[in-house]
């Protein structure tokens, strides 16, 4: 490609359009069910399926651990797979604003292929547009999902009862803090745990097919999931907050950053 950032032409529905298309986006997610480059992609699959959409619009774009792209395809991945669903297919819309870097564009669409091979599903369809400078905070992307239920699991907020336990698969906190670190330009030991779950949730769910719930803590953290599932289920939830696992650098850096912040309460 000769120009070396996004222009309004690449949005255009000619020439460049079919050049950003054909030169990055088409060879980056190759697959049989993409390269027909039909308006919607063609689907075989049998039983009860999951469908799921998100969009992405963070800041910054690239942070440790991961970039905007690899976010999109594993938070689209994660919400089938807490479903109880094996992900099979995603499409991509991605909005770009004019001026944005090429170099950039490849980075993040090799980053969301690499998240896609290692949570198994293809990229089937998509879309782009390009809006003036000014209308984007330089890309914003939408993933959807298309997967499979897994058979004899039912995964239901409502069906949460008395007794139960509530299961942490990991140290909490750790994405926002890293994201947080990054805008503040702040090189700290703090590194985003996105990663695509649903190989992982596949084999909990074949050793333990009667769990009532998943969930994937994405904006508002635990705490939010934990009051969504009170709420839905009509159940109140305990929490023991020291043992809660956390990683220390990220109480650390939220602490002070909430001590910083011109809204924060008198303490």
């Amino acid at each position: 490609m000769s120009n070396d950032k996004i222009t309004l032409a690449h949005g255009a529905g000619g020439q460049m359009s079919r050049e950003l298309i054909e030169k990055i986006i088409q060879p980056t997610f190759s697959n049989s069910m993409l390269n027909v480059l039909h308006d919607g992609a063609i689907l075989s699959m049998s039983g009860k399926l999951a469908f799921t959409t998100d969009s992405y619009v963070i800041r910054p774009l690239f942070f440790r651990g991961g970039d905007i792209g690899k976010l999109s395809v594993c938070g689209t991945v994660n919400d089938l797979a807490m479903t109880g669903a094996v992900p099979k297919v995603l499409s991509v819309g991605v909005i770009i604003e004019e001026g944005f870097l090429i170099d950039d564009l490849k980075k993040i669409v090799t980053s969301m292929k690499t998240a896609a091979e290692e949570a198994g599903v293809n990229i089937v369809t998509g879309d782009t547009k390009v809006v003036a400078k000014g209308q984007c905070d330089g890309i914003f992307i939408n993933t959807a999902g298309i997967g499979e239920i897994i058979k004899g699991t039912k995964i239901d907020p409502h069906s949460v009862k008395v007794g139960m336990k509530v299961i942490i698969s990991g140290t909490i906190g750790d994405h926002s803090a890293s994201i947080l670190a990054s805008r503040h330009g702040l090189d700290l030991d703090l590194s985003s745990d996105c990663a695509p779950l649903a190989e992982i949730t596949a084999e909990v769910l074949k050793v333990a097919p009667n769990i009532p719930t998943l969930r994937d803590p994405t904006r508002g953290g635990v705490a939010a999931v934990l009051n969504e599932i009170a709420a839905a289920s009509n159940v109140g939830i305990i929490i023991d907050e020291d043992r809660l696992p956390i990683n220390e650098t990220s109480v650390i850096f939220s602490a002070l950053m909430c001590w910083n912040s011109p809204t924060r309460a008198n303490l």
